[in-house]
Formats: structure tokens, C-alpha cells, sequence
């Protein structure tokens, strides 16, 4: 599991590098000396420190810090990027300066105090006043910044990452804003947009943390697209891949001006002493450059730094939290947990825990329920009447009402909707993914494995960055992403494509429902019961239907309907649910469950009209032996299935089509702990219970320990000795509005 940090930059970067400028300053004087006015100054080493340590820290490496010194022109630029939005949403220029002003200073000194603890890092058992001479012998603060960021292992394989990274995020956030300038200029045709919509996994496009593209020597291989000689299309990098569409030097160069004349407007570029062509002078050369963008790199730098005190700050607490792996901590706060939801966890109210389960959200105990009864989640798969048989379906609801009855129709209802639900035809619901507001399909090349339902010309996947690309993007979860489009797909002139799905009806839905999970499991894993064979289909059931058979027993005062007369079809996909590991290893990529869930929740995007099960974890929380609020067909069959457990599935029939109902998870219906621990074997093994409740517990342990001790740098080290703020040279922003 790639780890997420935890305690970013406070308020770090006024990254203003975005179309959002307007054509005027916020100051009312065209001199630029107004922007130079040093608003604030920082120097923690006047300080004492908050223990032994710290002390020692500062005795060490205070030379090194000096005075930062804050200027309007930052405070201007992070209002363009930041606070802007706060005014916009009704606070006041004073209220917002004031906050922006704290914010810089925080970030100043963390900065600050984070620099004195790498050096120290660095020098290990070593003698202070080695890696403190280095640095001291830095030309520039950049430099020096950039020695900080620099591993100078013999082992190291990429010593200079964080540098990378740093100019990388400043590279992007430049092409970005020149792109947004651009794009007015080429004049697209959002209508060419299409409107459609359908909801993607999550992590669509989510790249890995901390990720640069690198070339085969691991230099960067990314930089700005100006126009401009040095920054030309093909000195770009990896972001050739994402130039506009109809881009030119021409178009290009006039809209890298425009940008830079919006910098000029709010005065946080000087022309008279700015290198506006060498966006990149004093970064990625020793040329002449733009102060300002210099400024914005060296917050990227900063940010840098200060994360990579957290980084080592949050090793030293995980070490503890870990007890050496011995995980007595870890265990404790389980056994802790499990006797909480003991007590909370009571049979009417576990459906609603249920439904907060998440990988940050466990359910370590399940009730006992009466009988055979038990709790389960289940995923579904809506073929929905079309919007003429709906029409037809309220006509036969008007027709056959009948208030005595238990359900409010007679026979004949049910009876005459069973041959609605025989002329069901479903397409492919993932047209949106092709013409929508982004177009994430690709054509799949020779040698990646997909499905394609023996239909050769079904070669249309989607979210390539996130399936072909690990070392940049994450992997989606619980989605296989080898489903292809089920249809004919032809690319248009114009960007667009026509689609020509394919129809199934419920018989054609549980060939692909079957052929896929086998497909994904290699293998004979999904097995229908009572003979049936999608192949074939089930005529029988749509006239075996009477108002004799639809009733428990029809000579009754108070007739009950048996809802096994709806249930079309069921089955099971093999899993290995005697391994004791089948349950803690659910979302573990490796196992069968997991796949055979991802396969199933592949085809919920492709097929279901249903798009609230899109955003559920595990599917809907289903219990037996009461009320679930469902429909009576798809309670009765979701029962059922979760009764057998899962891999499970049943097709029923309903008002609003058909649903194919897989399980995805039970609990045992004696209750007690839903899992038994073995932490030292699995809290490596992502996606087992012990990895993901550790990465959670860790989470927020080490999240609270971080923002207290960002807190405790805050009060020891943001004094009157330390901090001086210059509300003279700002007044003026504090008086606007």
C-alpha cells in the first residue's frame, strides 16, 4: 500500500499560477516597490527550544537559519491562488489578509525549524558542523534547499528525487495555467463536450504519490511548453502526450504572454528586470529568469522539506506504534475496539453499521440473529423496462389494482408483467465514457489481456493511465478494468464516436455475467442451479406463473405471495470459503473473492441503471428475518442468496426490471468476532483486515501526533522574538471592501 501523507504544508504554497488572474492589481500604486515591502520576518533560532533535543538542535544549526523575510508580493499572490475564494464566499479583506499573513508565517516557521532537522538527519553520528559548513557553502537559498532534498547514500538509486519532484510540480502547475489561456484562444467548442455522464471508480486518473516521469537515466522528462526557444514543444517532455489539441508555436507564445501580462498586471513581475522568455532561468539553467517563478519554486522546495520532516518525524512514532513488530499497541487498540462494538453493535441497529463499513471503518463484531438468519452485503445489476414498457407497466398497475390483496395487485399483474419482462433488452451503459466531458476509452493493442466475449471487433477499454501505466497512476479498486465495450465502436472526424451496442436480454446479461467471472478466475467457477443454461433461457418461467401458483396457498382468507415464483434464475461462483483466510483477505487483489467481486462490480458500470450501488462499498446491506425496505422481489431473493452465501447469486423479477443480485460478503449468523488477528503475518500483505485496520489505526494516530506537533512548533517557536509582523506595509489590503 503506497503511503499517504499524513501532516502536509501549512498553508505552504502561493502557487497563483492560474487563469484565475483579473486584469487589475489589488494595489492601487503602479510602483513594484510596493510588492518589495517585507510584511514579515521569521528567525526561530532567537528561540529556546521545547526539550533536550530541540536545544541541542538549535545550538547545532541556528547559522543556518537566519531571517525569512515575507513580502506583499506573496501575500498577493496567495490571495489570487487562496483567498480570493474566501472573499467570494463573504468573508472580509481583513478577516482573509489577516489569515493568509498567519499562514505565511507558520509555513515560514516550519520551514525553518524542518531545515535544522534534516540538517541534523544528515549528519547522523557524524559531526554537525560538516553537513552545516556544506550547507553554509551553498551559493543560494535554492541550493541549499536543494542539498537538503539530496540523499547522499552510496545506495541511493535516485538521489535527487525530491528535487524532481519539486520542479515537476512546478512544471505542471505552469503548463496548466498557460494551457487554460490557450484554450480560450483556440477558441474549442465546449459544446463539442458531450453532456452524457455515468459515474467512474474511484481513482480514475489518481497518480502515485510523489511521481515525476523520468527518463531511462532517471533525469526528469518533463518541461514548459512556452514557445519560446528553449521551452519549444520538443524540449517538453512527457507532456507532449497532453498539448492542446490544435496547438502551435504561435497560439502557444501568445498565450504564454497573455499569462505573464497577468502576472505583470497584479505586479508580481517586473518586465524591466525579469527574463519574461526563461520561465525556467535559474532553475533548470543559470540563465536569467523570472523572480517570480524562482519564488514559486523555491515553495515547491519548501514543501519538500517540511514533508520530509514529517516523513522522518512519522517513521519514529510508526517504530513506536509498532513495538518493534511486536504489535502489542496495535492489538490492544483492536481488542479495545472489538469490545466497544460488542456493546453497540445490537441486532436492530447493525444494518446501519453496516453501512459505514469502508476500509477506514471496520465491523470487528456481528450480533447473533435468530433462526438461520444472518447479515450479508449484495451487489446489483438493474435491467430496467424501457420507457414504453414502464408506460405499459403503470397501465397494468392501474388495471389490476386491488387494495384487499397483500400486495395491492391481483394475479394478473404479476402475470402480465412477466411478459414485459421478457422483452427486457439492456445495452452497454458506459457510452458516457466515450463522448462525456472526458473520453477515457482505448483501443486495447496485441498482448493486453481483456475480454471480448468471443466478438473480435470488441477492442474498447477505458481508464488506460490507470491500467497500463502503475508506475504513474494507482490501480483501481475493486474493478478489473478488462471488460470491453460490448459493441461496434467507430472513432468520427470530429473526436466523437458512434456506438452501436449490442442488446441482451436477461439470458444475454448472465452469458456475459458468467463468461467474464470465469474469464477473470480462469476457470469453470460459475455454476447455475435447477439446469438452467443462459444459453437456452428459461421460457417456462414466464407462463408457469398463475393465480393459483402465485400464492403460498390460494384458497386462503388472506392470500400470501411466494416470492420464489420471481426469482429467474440463480447460481454461485466457487470460492474457497473453508480457507481461514477467505474473510480477513477480501480486498487481498491475489485472492478469488476479491477478483470475482471486482469482475461482478466491473459489470454493475457497464450494465446497472441502478447508480446508487456505484457508490457502496460492499454493495447494499441486506438482513434476514426482518423488513429491509427493499422491494418485496428483491428482498425475498437477496435473503435468500445471502443465505447461501457469497459468490452467490439470484436473478429477480421487479417493478423496476430485472435485478442480478450477487453476494459479496456475510456474516456468521451465531455472531462474535468477525475476524482473528495475525497481525505479524498479514500487516504487510495489502488488503487483508490487519493491513488495512493498521494502515487506518496508523493514520490517524500518526495524524493526531503530527498536527500536535505542528502545534507545539507553533506555540514554542511563533513569539515576539521570533516573529515580527509589519502590518504597516499591508494596511491597505485589510482596508479594501
Amino acid at each position: 500500500m503506497n503511503k499517504k501523507r499524513i501532516a502536509g504544508v501549512v498553508l505552504a504554497s502561493s502557487l497563483a499560477l492560474t487563469a484565475a488572474f483579473t486584469g487589475c492589481s489589488l494595489t492601487p500604486s503602479n510602483e513594484n516597490s510596493d510588492m518589495n515591502k517585507v510584511i514579515a520576518t521569521v528567525n526561530i533560532s532567537e528561540a529556546e527550544g521545547m526539550d533536550t533535543f530541540d536545544t541541542q538542535l538549535i545550538n547545532n544549526f541556528k547559522s543556518a537559519v537566519g531571517t525569512t523575510e515575507i513580502y506583499k508580493s506573496e501575500l498577493i499572490a496567495y490571495y489570487v491562488n487562496v483567498g480570493m475564494s474566501y472573499v467570494n464566499s463573504g468573508y472580509g479583506y481583513a478577516d482573509v489578509f489577516n489569515m493568509l499573513v498567519d499562514g505565511l508565517v507558520e509555513n515560514a516557521v516550519i520551514t525553518q525549524y524542518a531545515i535544522m532537522y534534516l540538517l541534523n538527519d544528515k549528519a547522523g553520528t557524524g559531526a554537525s558542523s560538516t553537513v552545516l559548513n556544506e550547507y553554509n557553502s551553498k551559493a543560494t537559498y535554492i541550493e541549499k534547499l536543494e542539498y537538503l532534498l539530496t540523499d547522499g547514500s552510496v545506495s541511493a538509486e535516485d538521489p535527487d528525487k525530491e528535487i524532481k519532484i519539486a520542479k515537476y510540480n512546478l512544471y505542471q502547475t505552469l503548463n496548466s495555467a498557460i494551457d487554460s489561456y490557450e484554450e480560450d484562444m483556440l477558441e474549442e467548442d465546449e459544446d463539442n463536450a458531450g453532456t452524457e455522464t455515468h459515474a467512474v471508480p474511484d481513482g480514475v486518473d489518481a497518480e502515485v504519490e510523489d511521481y515525476y516521469p523520468a527518463n531511462e537515466d532517471k533525469t526528469l522528462n518533463y518541461g514548459v511548453y512556452t514557445g519560446y526557444e528553449g521551452n519549444l514543444i520538443s524540449d517538453s517532455g512527457v507532456y507532449q502526450d497532453d498539448m492542446l489539441e490544435g496547438s502551435n508555436q504561435v497560439t502557444r507564445t501568445k498565450a504564454y504572454n497573455n499569462f505573464i501580462s497577468a502576472l505583470i498586471n497584479n505586479e508580481l513581475v517586473d518586465p524591466s528586470k525579469d527574463a519574461l522568455r526563461n520561465v525556467c532561468g535559474g532553475i533548470d539553467n543559470d540563465k536569467a529568469g523570472i523572480a517570480y517563478i524562482q519564488k514559486e519554486y523555491v515553495s515547491q522546495l519548501e514543501n519538500r522539506v517540511i514533508n520530509k520532516y514529517y516523513d522522518l518525524y512519522e517513521k519514529e512514532q510508526e517504530n513506536k506504534l509498532t513495538d518493534d513488530n511486536k504489535y502489542e499497541y496495535l492489538d490492544a487498540f483492536y481488542q479495545s475496539q472489538l469490545e466497544s462494538q460488542k456493546q453497540s453493535n445490537q441486532n436492530s441497529g447493525f444494518t446501519s453499521t453496516m453501512d459505514s463499513l469502508s476500509d477506514t471503518s471496520f465491523i470487528l463484531y456481528a450480533p447473533d440473529t435468530e433462526s438461520e438468519g444472518t447479515y450479508g452485503f449484495v451487489y446489483n445489476i438493474l435491467l430496467p423496462f424501457s420507457a414504453k414498457q414502464s408506460a405499459a407497466l403503470t397501465t397494468l398497475q392501474t388495471q389490476y389494482q386491488d387494495d384487499d390483496e397483500e400486495s395491492g395487485y391481483t394475479a394478473d399483474y404479476y402475470i402480465k408483467r412477466n411478459d414485459l419482462l421478457k422483452a427486457i433488452q439492456t445495452i452497454d451503459q458506459r457510452s458516457a465514457w466515450f463522448n462525456g466531458t472526458t473520453d477515457y476509452s482505448f483501443k486495447a493493442e496485441d498482448g493486453f489481456d481483456y475480454y471480448d466475449g468471443g466478438d473480435a471487433n470488441r477492442t474498447y477499454l477505458f481508464f488506460e493511465n490507470n491500467l497500463k501505466n502503475s508506475s504513474q497512476y494507482e490501480p483501481l479498486e475493486k474493478y478489473i478494468g478488462q471488460y470491453s465495450y460490448n459493441g461496434a465502436v467507430y472513432e468520427l472526424e470530429d473526436g466523437k464516436y458512434q456506438l452501436i451496442p449490442n442488446k441482451l436480454g436477461i439470458d444475454g446479461m448472465l452469458q456475459e455475467f458468467k463468461a467474464y467471472i470465469d474469464y477473470v478466475l480462469g476457470g469453470e467457477k460459475v455454476t447455475f442451479d435447477n439446469s438452467y443454461d443462459p444459453a437456452t433461457g428459461n421460457d417456462g418461467y414466464y407462463t408457469s406463473l398463475t393465480g393459483e401458483t402465485l400464492y403460498k396457498d390460494s384458497t386462503a382468507d388472506k392470500k400470501e405471495i411466494d416470492y420464489e415464483n420471481f426469482i429467474y434464475a440463480s447460481g454461485k461462483v466457487t470460492l474457497p470459503e473453508n480457507d481461514p483466510a477467505f474473510k480477513a483477505g477480501l480486498l487481498y487483489k491475489d485472492s478469488e473473492q476479491y477478483k470475482a467481486l471486482a469482475a461482478v462490480n466491473e459489470l454493475q458500470y457497464a450494465y446497472t441503471t441502478d447508480t446508487g450501488i456505484l457508490s457502496k462499498y460492499l454493495g447494499y446491506s441486506v438482513n434476514i428475518g426482518d423488513s429491509t425496505g427493499y422491494i418485496k422481489e428483491f428482498e425475498y431473493a437477496a435473503q435468500q442468496a445471502i443465505k447461501a452465501g457469497p459468490g452467490t447469486f439470484n436473478v429477480c423479477a421487479g417493478d423496476y426490471g430485472w435485478h442480478l443480485i450477487y453476494v459479496t460478503y456475510t456474516y456468521n449468523s451465531e455472531g462474535g468476532n468477525v475476524y482473528t488477528p495475525d497481525w505479524e503475518a498479514n500487516v504487510e500483505v495489502e488488503g487483508t483486515f490487519e493491513n488495512l485496520f493498521y494502515e487506518w489505526v496508523k493514520s490517524n494516530d500518526i495524524a493526531e501526533i503530527s498536527t500536535r506537533r505542528r502545534t507545539q512548533i507553533m506555540t514554542q517557536f511563533n513569539k515576539d522574538n521570533t516573529v515580527s509582523k509589519k502590518q504597516e506595509a499591508y494596511q491597505d489590503l485589510l482596508n479594501l471592501g
